[in-house]
């Protein structure tokens, strides 16, 4: 694209409150920045405080816009992320940020951008937008066949019970499992059914995409290229990949920086290890397991045998009332041979070191995105949101191997934990896992493809920009 000054764009970015969608939005944020952009990027003041910091050439270019969410009588004071929250509680957030309609009409006016980027949950905010001359795209962080599996909205009405959402929809032409098993879509049943005082999830993301004028999605065509194509068929409108946005830290950030002595730490541990034996274990800022889950993990890590460093949440933020424990005994039996860290740690960095050997993970988006960085295979179990169709899709490709488990109830048990990990880390069966995500590194994490992606998306927003 040209250089002149005319050529320029400003696009504001409006991420969910939620870090996994918030760290996403910044890699974009600074791709676009790079290239000489100017970006608006606004969260809450809480939020915004606890991202990661900027590469010092692009700190002039993005302007963090803090935009305080309205009070609501169910959100605890300073709640302004999921990561605060228990689950249950987390609705209220979005009913908040219902209430910013008029503000961010405001606050278009004022900003005049020449596009929006906007979240699955503010599917309100393409008709404001559109008044004030502000062109939209809702950008998924959720992938391709995500956003493919939940159809239009006529089709969101005519799935009435979970069960529908157990096998793939009518609608894909193509052969694929990607599905939730049973326990999946009811542990999160509200995200597809209404509340009186709430519409659902899929309700915002499918309005959202209809209601916008282009879908950016996180994926890239050589890995979605079915669903990418679906995906414009569904909604007959232009979609665009923006590649996988591996995180470039400058100052691994994530939220809750730790003090400098704890990778100085965590590091001398891993130092000691064996290379590739380190079983990392994390199940992102979202899931909590629950008691019964937390002692098959644990247990099923101590009968593995192999070192672990395990990142647990215990808790979700000051208003969750449910403390989960180890098992007892679990800590002194395993001292010296793993580590439980309750605080936040720096993902990118263990994942880095050659003592780790593979990654049990929830199946997040940004998490495989970063295993796939530091070539670390995945053993996969599912807790939230889209995790059981990302792990449909990795299952499929051979990319990662989930923990067996009870289809109905999820139910799983500290030997197929340990047999799991045993297969992905060192067995000759597990051999595809450890090759794939070898192979997978070049297409997620090459650079020429990325700037690539971008380049096209912001050729198109310059070209499609309204008037004003």
């Amino acid at each position: 694209m040209a250089d002149h000054e005319g050529s320029k764009l400003h696009i504001m970015m409006y991420p969910w409150l939620a870090f996994g969608h918030m760290i996403p939005y910044l890699e974009l944020s600074k791709h676009i920045a790079s290239r000489g952009h100017k970006v608006s990027f606004v969260s809450t003041p809480r939020n915004i405080d606890r991202l990661p910091k900027l590469p010092p050439n692009l700190a002039s270019r993005i302007n963090f816009v803090k935009l305080p969410l309205p009070p609501h009588q169910n959100l605890p004071e300073n709640a302004e992320a999921t990561i605060d929250l228990p689950y249950d509680k987390v609705k209220y957030l979005k009913l908040a940020r219902d209430a910013l309609q008029e503000t961010m009409a405001k606050f278009l006016e004022e900003f005049s951008p020449d596009w929006i980027l906007h979240d699955f949950d503010s599917y309100w905010l393409a008709p404001v937008a559109s008044k004030l001359g502000v062109s939209t795209a809702l950008f998924s962080i959720f992938t391709p066949p995500t956003v493919a599996f939940f159809g239009r909205l006529v089709d969101f009405a005519e799935r009435t019970k979970a069960e529908d959402y157990t096998v793939p929809p009518k609608w894909i032409p193509f052969k694929t499992t990607v599905a939730f098993r049973l326990y999946e879509i009811l542990r999160i049943i509200d995200a597809v059914t209404e509340e009186d005082d709430n519409v659902s999830d899929i309700f915002r993301l499918i309005s959202g995409v209809e209601r916008c004028d282009i879908v950016a999605v996180r994926g890239c065509s050589e890995f979605d290229s079915e669903w990418l194509k679906l995906l414009e068929n569904i909604h007959q409108k232009p979609v665009f990949p923006v590649g996988q946005l591996p995180t470039t830290a400058y100052d691994a950030g994530g939220g809750h920086e730790p003090t400098g002595d704890s990778w100085k730490d965590i590091k001398a541990w891993l130092d000691k290890q064996e290379t590739g034996k380190v079983i990392y274990v994390a199940f992102g800022s979202e899931a909590k397991p629950s008691q019964t889950e937390l002692t098959e993990i644990a247990l099923g890590l101590e009968l593995s045998g192999f070192p672990f460093f395990w990142v647990l949440r215990a808790r979700r933020g000051e208003a969750d009332p449910e403390l989960i424990h180890l098992p007892e005994g679990f800590e002194e039996r395993t001292k010296g041979r793993g580590i439980v860290c309750t605080s936040w740690a720096p993902q990118l960095k263990i994942l880095s070191h050659e003592s780790v050997g593979g990654f049990l993970t929830h199946s997040g988006w940004s998490s495989v995105v970063e295993a796939i960085q530091f070539e670390k295979p995945l053993v996969l179990l599912t807790f939230l949101a889209d995790q059981g169709l990302n792990a449909r899709v990795l299952e499929e490709k051979k990319i990662g191997y989930s923990v067996p488990r009870d289809e109905r109830d999820g139910r799983f048990t500290r030997e197929a934990v340990a047999e799991s990990l045993r297969l992905v880390v060192v067995e000759k069966e597990g051999n595809i896992y450890r090759e794939k995500i070898k192979e997978m590194k070049g297409l997620f994490c090459d650079q020429t493809r990325q700037d690539g992606y971008v380049d096209t998306l912001l050729h198109y927003l310059h070209c499609h920009k309204k008037q004003k």
